[in-house]
């Protein structure tokens, strides 16, 4: 498993555009060129370069095309890999692995309250982040783990947070066991990511740093 992970600038968005829209279809570019904010549009658009990059330079991939399941979820097309993308204030990530997974990364804004989110928290969740030493961390630890697996599902928005309760790092949801485990790729980000295959709970990631003057 490989994630690589970048920072927007707003200094060098037009440089972005100008080098890398090029090389992605018409549909994506106008998709990315949708978004009002140039924050959005790049977010969009490096996580699609991490990935096109990451698979290049880790599997020796060049020619990639995408498609989308019945979930909407992303996936490659004739290829036996897997990749998420998740993105948080000016952090993007994308991990790619050999086995369904899911990403999230959160960032810590201490101005978010836990209290706001309750409807969406069992009553073990909520009374593990009241016990908590740091509030803010156990919230982001309840949501970024919860996030993920969702994103390993793959069915989104249609799966309720309050609906499954994640247990040393396992749950179920529809019959189907996930596994999650922390990650850290900045101290300002909460990360998580999940699997429904075990082999994530011993997988060594390889973190990248992905900079421009990479490629």
């Amino acid at each position: 498993m490989v994630i690589l992970y970048t920072f927007i600038s707003e200094e060098k968005h037009l440089f972005f555009l100008d080098r890398y829209m090029s090389g992605f279809s018409p549909e994506t570019q106008q998709a990315i060129l949708r978004y009002r904010r140039w924050q959005d549009a790049q977010l969009s658009l490096l996580g699609k370069v991490l990935l096109q990059y990451g698979l290049r330079a880790y599997y020796n991939i060049s020619d990639i095309e995408t498609g989308l399941l019945p979930n909407r979820k992303p996936y490659l097309k004739d290829h036996h890999l897997h990749f998420n993308i998740s993105h948080s204030k000016d952090l993007v990530v994308c991990a790619i692995a050999e086995y369904p997974l899911g990403i999230d990364v959160e960032f810590n804004d201490p101005k978010i309250s836990y209290q706001d989110f309750i409807f969406q928290m069992t009553d073990r969740e909520l009374l593990e982040i009241q016990n908590a030493d740091d509030k803010i961390k156990g919230f982001f630890t309840y949501w970024t783990r919860k996030e993920a697996v969702i994103k390993a599902h793959g069915d989104g928005m249609m799966i309720p947070l309050e609906s499954f309760e994640i247990a040393n790092n396992e749950c179920i949801i529809e019959g189907e066991k996930f596994f999650t485990r922390e990650i850290f790729i900045h101290e300002g980000y909460h990360g998580y990511i999940a699997s429904s295959d075990r082999e994530i709970k011993k997988a060594v990631p390889l973190f990248k740093h992905w900079e421009e003057a990479v490629l």
